[in-house]
């Protein structure tokens, strides 16, 4: 379908819903990715070290904390969105290999054009569905797998399961770690379970988010961080603290107590992530 603008603002027909690509009105160079009204990125074309959204900055910490500082990492993207932390780690850490899964191809081609990424022959990205390019990954080739894939803002049913846990957990090296991006509400079912599926296979884990979220009084985003060696608690609670939003770690036995006995998901039973509540996103647009 045709492209149209208004004002800088643009406005094209993808193929998985209606993008908006709006420029920010008080930070020249930033903007805003929403698909069918839901924002979905945020970048800023002259520094990507600047992360708009409180979740990106919490998986953002959780990538600076993991490798010493400006050490070259390998990770695997599922979800490209406007390609916000991959802009990210090729800044911070110059060198990294990078590989980028999204769905959409419209997309890909949108953000190409009107965004456009740095060229940098490690940063690969592909039109392919997540599970696909796990499945295809040969074992233990990745540093980090950053899971934030949504459709019609919702996570989907595929991307939930101990199976596809399992297929994260196979393609990650030994010290390796899942940053997943889990969006729930009140009473977080959605969230609970996915920590129990999680640990099942990386159970080395640790859960950031704002307090009012994690107890179940609002929607928002939970960062969950998943490996087989002990997360950086410690320097995540200071990150999250010190946030301008500031946010808490959930760990150990906490974080059992989160997980409540929640059921492992398969695939046989998997659903889609629950949605945001209606107008939660309508003051953005």
């Amino acid at each position: 379908m045709g492209r149209k603008r208004a004002g800088d603002r643009v406005v094209e027909r993808v193929d998985t819903g209606l993008a908006e690509l709006v420029p920010s009105a008080d930070r020249p160079g930033s903007w805003t990715l929403l698909l069918d009204g839901a924002p979905q990125s945020h970048v800023d074309l002259s520094d990507p070290t600047h992360l708009e959204f409180e979740y990106v900055r919490r998986l953002a910490a959780a990538l600076d904390l993991i490798a010493p500082p400006g050490e070259p990492l390998r990770v695997l993207h599922l979800g490209g969105g406007a390609l916000t932390l991959p802009r990210y780690v090729s800044a911070t850490r110059p060198g990294s290999t990078q590989r980028v899964s999204e769905v959409d191809g419209a997309l890909v081609e949108l953000v190409r054009r009107v965004l456009p990424w740095p060229a940098d022959a490690r940063l690969r990205v592909r039109v392919q569905d997540a599970r696909a390019v796990l499945t295809s990954t040969r074992d233990a080739s990745y540093d980090v797998v950053v899971a934030d894939v949504f459709a019609g803002a919702r996570t989907p049913a595929h991307l939930t399961s101990v199976e596809y846990a399992a297929e994260v957990a196979r393609v990650l090296r030994p010290a390796g770690w899942l940053l997943a991006n889990l969006a729930d509400g009140p009473p977080l079912r959605y969230a609970r379970s996915q920590v129990a599926t999680v640990r099942s296979v990386l159970p080395q884990a640790c859960l950031v988010g704002d307090a009012g979220v994690l107890r179940g009084r609002r929607y928002g985003n939970l960062v969950l961080i998943a490996g087989r060696t002990t997360p950086p608690v410690p320097g995540l609670t200071r990150r999250a603290a010190g946030d301008w939003f500031p946010g808490r770690v959930v760990a150990d036995d906490e974080l059992d107590r989160f997980a409540g006995g929640a059921a492992v998901v398969r695939d046989a039973d998997a659903t889609g992530s629950d949605p945001p509540p209606p107008g939660l996103f309508s003051v953005r647009r």
